[in-house]
């Protein structure tokens, strides 16, 4: 009879959840709510041995882990690339008609949260998993739980993938930062912050306090649940009571996806969760197959990104930052306002060129956007609005730090403050150093690595890796403990094992980026080859430019750097290339390509499939070129190629021949 009756209550609150979340349409009051979930908690204490998995009572926070396992998804949680403008969403639905002749779409709002898929097995959820970077996430089933749009169990026992976004509703997001306000707490800059952050705890309890919601809108395999199109797919999740975003349109034209657009950028204030474009989908779903993926994002999809907001603020003074390699920042403080979802109270000013085109003073309003929604910048000084009373800007001469002379070189924009044994500059090497794109320290962030410094715990990057011997010391530290300070020294010993090309691009040499890192140790293989490496044979890689070569060989010759360097050989880092290896191949190896019209993928990407599998990328078309690429419009280059009879591919057999040569 008790068990019966537990039956009886998870059936109407989950129910009720559902017709809350879902369809917006609640059949019973929050008080009656209370009322049954409150008996069911009774029920459950007193007889602990029916407590059921998918009890809502289970989405009380409660569980706390160790750290976050890995997940691999078996299907590739890919990205979209992005519009921003009328042209461009004619371009897309032009493209697609190439293909399907009458396409229909279906328009979803953008959600400004975070990806997640949710794993069911029988119709019991099993696990939730981050996007990561696409192909391996992280587990955080922990904290998916806690979150009452999502139901534990599904009125089918199916086994199911289902994905959407974990968001924070605008209410929630003024709640926890008023909060956390009245506690002394640092606020959280936007929602999709506040929710990210959220997910990524390891005690449940927290993610439970800060009433996340979802919107789900993908099965990655929908056709295996005989659904033919994309909304047939979202009235089949709505089904299986899964919380889908009722301000969605089946339109039967790229009109009425503009028309769609048009609205939602000016109602979007009016919605209570943060929205940041549209997403368009080809509705039909063999439709979408024919369409296929180019290496990266799926053609038959595109988000249209809403325009940046533009908003005016007072400059309130000129600071100046003084980076890893010396290089003098001018920023800019601002009185803090909000843009596009952020709280902005700084900018970068780049150089006194860029200050004095731009005539910029102190005390200036200013205008400021993100430039590709995401980095704040100035658009303008409100002239008008001067009182007189602003300051002109001037140039320091010495470094704010050590005050050495500051010098700027006749090819460069920017001044530097050239003292190797500067603190800043230092401490900027430390902060690059262990970032996510060098070595990854994972839980360095730039306060602990600047306190380490000025505790002479860290000095030059090697010092990372005698960390150890001063743990016991470091877990005495305020704010620290044993557990903590075992975390970031496993992090430290784990970054041994890195590739070549993540230990080159920390290093910091001058000039050498992320992309050329990758590309010298993929070339030499191994950190003492390109050490012996001149300048004369650094300047035949493609790529490796003079300035380039100059600056490798004047790493190299360094005596500090030299030092540095044979004390990570003894503590053990690897010195070796141990990332892919470019691929011989038929269609690609020692031919000569040229890139003609608008491909569906950024040039880049398609240059460096054709130089990971052998071949090379010029400008130009020549008797000497082997293969022109050709996309939409293709000017010029594609008459020539055809005039001299090279060997043409459109974009669909050039990355179908990618395709075949994985």
């Amino acid at each position: 009879m008790i068990e019966k009756r537990m039956d009886e209550l998870i059936k109407i609150l989950n129910k009720a959840s559902y017709e809350y979340h879902t369809l917006d349409m609640p059949s019973i009051s929050d008080q009656e709510y209370d009322d049954y979930y409150a008996e069911l908690v009774k029920l459950e204490v007193e007889h602990p041995n029916l407590v059921r998995p998918d009890s809502p009572t289970m989405k009380v926070g409660y569980e706390v882990i160790e750290g976050f396992e890995k997940v691999t998804h078996e299907r590739p949680m890919m990205s979209l690339d992005d519009i921003f403008n009328e042209e461009e969403i004619r371009e897309f639905d032009r493209k697609v008609r190439k293909v399907v002749a009458n396409p229909t779409y279906v328009c979803e709002l953008k959600i400004d949260g975070l990806s997640v898929s949710l794993l069911y097995e029988n119709g019991k959820l099993v696990r939730g998993a981050t996007r990561g970077d696409g192909t391996t996430g992280e587990n955080i089933t922990h904290n998916v739980k806690t979150i009452k749009s999502v139901p534990l169990s599904l009125p089918e026992d199916i086994t199911i993938e289902v994905r959407g976004e974990i968001y924070m509703p605008k209410a929630s997001f003024e709640s926890l930062n008023k909060e956390r306000k009245e506690k002394g707490e640092k606020e959280f800059a936007n929602p999709r912050n506040a929710a990210a952050g959220s997910v990524r705890q390891l005690d449940s309890s927290i993610a439970a306090s800060r009433n996340l919601s979802t919107f789900l809108y993908h099965i990655p395999n929908a056709v295996d649940y005989h659904i033919t199109s994309q909304e047939e797919c979202l009235n089949y999740m709505k089904n299986l009571t899964f919380t889908v975003n009722p301000n969605i349109i089946h339109a039967k034209n790229i009109e009425e996806v503009i028309e769609y657009i048009s609205y939602w950028q000016i109602h979007r204030p009016e919605l209570p969760y943060e929205i940041d474009g549209v997403v368009i989908k080809v509705d039909k779903l063999q439709d979408q197959n024919r369409l296929g993926f180019t290496a990266r994002v799926p053609k038959w999809a595109i988000a249209y990104k809403f325009p940046a907001e533009e908003v005016l603020t007072q400059l309130k003074n000129i600071e100046f930052c003084v980076g890893r390699t010396g290089k003098i920042t001018p920023r800019a403080d601002l009185t803090p306002v909000h843009l596009a979802g952020s709280i902005i109270s700084s900018v970068t000013l780049h150089n006194e060129d860029y200050i004095k085109e731009k005539d910029i003073k102190i005390g200036d309003t200013i205008s400021i956007h993100k430039a590709g929604d995401v980095i704040p910048e100035v658009v303008e000084v409100k002239k008008e609005r001067r009182t007189g009373e602003e300051i002109d800007f001037q140039m320091i001469t010495h470094c704010p730090i050590c005050g050495t002379e500051l010098v700027r070189k006749e090819s460069e924009a920017a001044y530097f403050c050239l003292n190797p044994n500067c603190d800043a500059r230092k401490i900027e090497g430390l902060i690059h150093f262990a970032s996510r794109d060098a070595m990854n320290l994972d839980g360095f962030g730039e306060n602990i690595i600047e306190d380490f410094y000025n505790m002479k715990y860290l000095h030059t990057v090697d010092d990372y890796y005698t960390l150890y011997s001063h743990k016991e010391k470091l877990q005495e530290l305020e704010g620290f403990g044993e557990k903590s300070i075992t975390n970031l020294l496993d992090s430290v010993e784990n970054s041994k094992n890195n590739s070549l090309e993540r230990l080159l691009f920390g290093l910091g040499i001058r000039h050498v980026g992320k992309k050329n890192a990758v590309i010298l140790a993929s070339y030499y293989k191994t950190l003492d080859n390109l050490m012996k490496a001149s300048y004369e044979e650094l300047i035949t890689i493609p790529d490796i430019g003079e300035i380039i070569a100059e600056s490798v060989v004047n790493y190299f010759t360094n005596e500090e750097n030299k030092t540095c360097i044979e004390k990570l050989r003894e503590y053990g880092l690897n010195f070796s290339y141990i990332g892919k290896e470019k691929k011989e191949s038929t269609d690609f190896s020692g031919k000569t390509f040229v890139l003609t019209g608008t491909l569906s993928i950024p040039r880049e990407e398609a240059k460096e499939m054709i130089e990971f599998r052998g071949g090379k990328v010029t400008g130009s078309v020549t008797s000497k070129t082997s293969v022109v690429v050709v996309g939409d419009s293709p000017g010029s280059k594609y008459e020539k190629a055809k005039s001299l009879g090279i060997t043409i591919w459109e974009e669909e057999e050039f990355l179908q021949k990618v395709q075949e040569e994985r």
